[in-house]
């Protein structure tokens, strides 16, 4: 064994040692004739030295990604913003369960608002677990909780290839003899943005991945520089490549078509030269093929969004049209916030980069804004390499200054962006790091410096992605755990996913959310079609004209009960009367389970005054019959920004369904 072991492994170290004689000397070669060698070899151009390490290397490098994001995955623990449930796992379930499941439909999902190809990937991925699970006779409790994981999980791999595809594309511009891919790479690994948010099934998650993907298998070819090459290849020969980028870019954009302004960025840049520098290789044909190409990607992916939101809503519909209707000339992505001109600049990118900013700040600096002529003995680049970060770099930031015009502005709108920050700030972060190696190979070991600095940077790094997946905002996860498990001891054999069973005693309300509006997952964590609840809603006001006096005053379902009331002094206690409970209030009647009162009241801990001050002896809700007691509570973390999610979550039991507590 120990023979045969060391035959195996000589072949692979005399293939490594041959690899490296052949780094050192090409390195040697272009140091000896820079300009020649700038001249002769086009960058970015994927040139392995050895098909057998390159395709060995490119195997660990996935592997590892894999298992670091399936390891991301597990640790989040925690809640961000509801689009990741209620733009993804909501109609996800509605397509694997069927309407009596359960699946909160947002308005934006009434109003066709979004394409259905995202959830359709979850909602596949919910009914063959579900199929698979039916016919090995999984019992229903672990059931539930493999469907409640399975949606990271699967995320975990595109977030693994978000990464792949950033290091490839990085290895594509700066050659694969250099050290600044894996600078890159070791941003993306150890990017606290990343940790907290690539596995999560936000529409923006898929959108990035599928960006830096399209962008890698662009044919960046297109903006080289006629003069200087001198190999005679044709442009755009590899239309495998080419249709894959196309494909993978009209995917991204009927997701979020705001990812329009990556493409048109680049495509501009291409066919003007703009900011590029030497004169541009298109020709007619060559323009001609790229048109058709994207015509043709363009139509066919069309049509299968197109077909497949005729199956999911029922009839004709194109929700990228409904999207830009509603969000721009009706204004209502206003309703859900308005930021400053300069939100992107002063939060959204440091949010993106954290401690990386300064080192992203000089890379768009250096290749997207300085008008220093283009130098290749000053710079290391070839005219290519240039060109091609030039582009990345001013596709940024005009991206950025497009969407800063928008007044709804959210951090996860450019996080297609970030990709493109780490491999502009990789060769300063690098240079910054690390001292020049004494090797004659480019590969060759570098030393570090700034070493403090680095391990601060590192340590900073691990407490914020730690935090926040691990103790910033569970509370939201964990309450709809609890409010699942329990309900799994009181009615075990309620838990069918194949239809709506009901209860014994089918008008009981199981939970009541009196919390900010989609505080919480929803049926994607409560998993059970016979577990009934309810919570406030924040429905935008569809029926008013923009600018108008009653969008103005209007108030949502949640804002109401928030409201501060001059009468009581305080909030809450008018809703609750009014719009909760008013027949009971009215009637004096004890409360009973068929009249909407819940066995479970849910909210943050700052609303139990109002509670107990409502149903206390001089409270309208009186004559109720109801005695608060918490059965559960969950840390919410440090801080909010919110007053109404502050302090801790909490469930109490209304005490109008008798239960025996373990």
């Amino acid at each position: 064994m120990a023979s045969n072991s060391s035959a195996d492994a000589t072949p692979h170290a005399q293939l490594k040692a041959e690899a490296q004689a052949e780094l050192r000397k090409a390195a040697l070669s272009k140091k000896s004739n820079p300009s020649e060698a700038s001249e002769a070899t086009p960058a970015p151009q994927h040139r392995p030295l050895y098909v057998e390490v390159d395709s060995a290397q490119v195997k660990d490098v996935l592997a590892v990604l894999l298992v670091l994001r399936f390891i991301n995955a597990l640790c989040v623990r925690t809640f961000f913003q509801p689009d990741e449930y209620f733009q993804a796992l909501e109609p996800a379930w509605n397509i694997a369960f069927g309407p009596q499941s359960g699946a909160w439909l947002t308005w934006e999902w009434q109003q066709q608002l979004r394409s259905s190809l995202h959830p359709a990937l979850f909602g596949l991925v919910y009914k063959a677990a579900h199929t698979l699970m039916s016919g090995l006779e999984v019992f229903e409790p672990a059931r539930a909780r493999i469907l409640v994981m399975l949606p990271s999980l699967v995320q975990s791999v595109f977030a693994a290839l978000g990464d792949f595809y950033t290091w490839a594309l990085a290895t594509e511009i700066y050659g694969v003899e250099s050290n600044v891919p894996w600078a890159a790479f070791w941003m993306t690994m150890v990017n606290p943005w990343q940790w907290y948010c690539s596995t999560r099934t936000f529409s923006n998650s898929l959108e990035t991945t599928l960006t830096i993907a399209a962008l890698y298998y662009w044919p960046w070819e297109l903006v080289k520089d006629a003069k200087t090459s001198k190999d005679g290849s044709p442009l755009l020969s590899d239309l495998k490549s080419l249709r894959a980028s196309l494909i993978l870019a009209a995917v991204a954009v009927l997701l979020r078509p705001t990812n329009m302004l990556i493409w048109l960025g680049i495509l501009i840049l291409t066919f003007t030269r703009f900011t590029l520098d030497g004169p541009s290789p298109l020709q007619a044909a060559t323009v001609f093929k790229l048109v058709r190409e994207i015509v043709l990607c363009g139509l066919t992916v069309l049509a299968i969004s197109v077909a497949s939101d005729r199956l999911y809503f029922g009839f004709w519909t194109f929700p990228p049209y409904k999207f830009l209707y509603f969000n721009i000339s009706q204004s209502l992505a206003v309703f859900y916030g308005k930021m400053p001109w300069h939100y992107y600049l002063s939060q959204g990118i440091p949010l993106l980069t954290t401690t990386f900013l300064p080192f992203a700040l000089v890379g768009l600096y250096k290749f997207g804004l300085s008008l220093s002529p283009y130098s290749p003995s000053q710079s290391g680049l070839d005219i290519l390499q240039s060109n091609t970060l030039r582009t990345l770099a001013v596709t940024a930031i005009t991206t950025v200054a497009t969407l800063s015009v928008i007044s709804h502005k959210e951090v996860r709108f450019i996080y297609p962006l970030l990709p493109l920050f780490h491999i502009l700030a990789a060769p300063y972060i690098l240079g910054f790091f690390t001292t020049p190696s004494t090797s004659p190979s480019p590969t060759g070991p570098v030393g570090l410096r700034h070493k403090l600095f680095l391990a601060n940077i590192l340590s900073i790094n691990l407490l914020l992605a730690g935090y926040l997946s691990l103790f910033h905002q569970p509370a939201p996860l964990s309450v709809v755990n609890f409010l699942r498990t329990d309900f799994e001891r009181l009615h075990p054999d309620s838990l069918s996913l194949n239809s709506s069973v009901p209860l014994s005693n089918d008008t009981e309300l199981f939970a009541l959310f009196l919390t900010p509006c989609h505080s919480t997952p929803w049926r994607s964590h409560l998993v059970y079609p016979a577990l009934r609840a309810r919570a406030l809603t924040c429905e935008p006001p569809l029926h008013t004209a923009p600018d108008s006096r009653e969008r103005a005053t209007y108030l949502d379902e949640a804002d109401r009960f928030y409201a501060h009331d001059e009468e009581s002094g305080t909030y809450g206690l008018a809703f609750l009367r009014d719009e909760m409970w008013p027949s009971l209030v009215q009637s004096e009647k004890m409360a009973r389970p068929e009249d909407g009162m819940p066995r479970y009241i849910v909210g943050f801990e700052g609303i139990e005054d109002v509670l107990l001050r409502f149903f206390s002896m001089n409270g309208d809700g009186w004559n109720m019959g109801v005695r608060l007691v918490r059965v559960w509570e969950g840390w919410n973390g440090l801080f909010n920004e919110d007053w109404r999610r502050r302090g801790k979550l909490v469930v109490w039991d209304t005490g109008v369904l008798d239960r025996d507590y373990l």
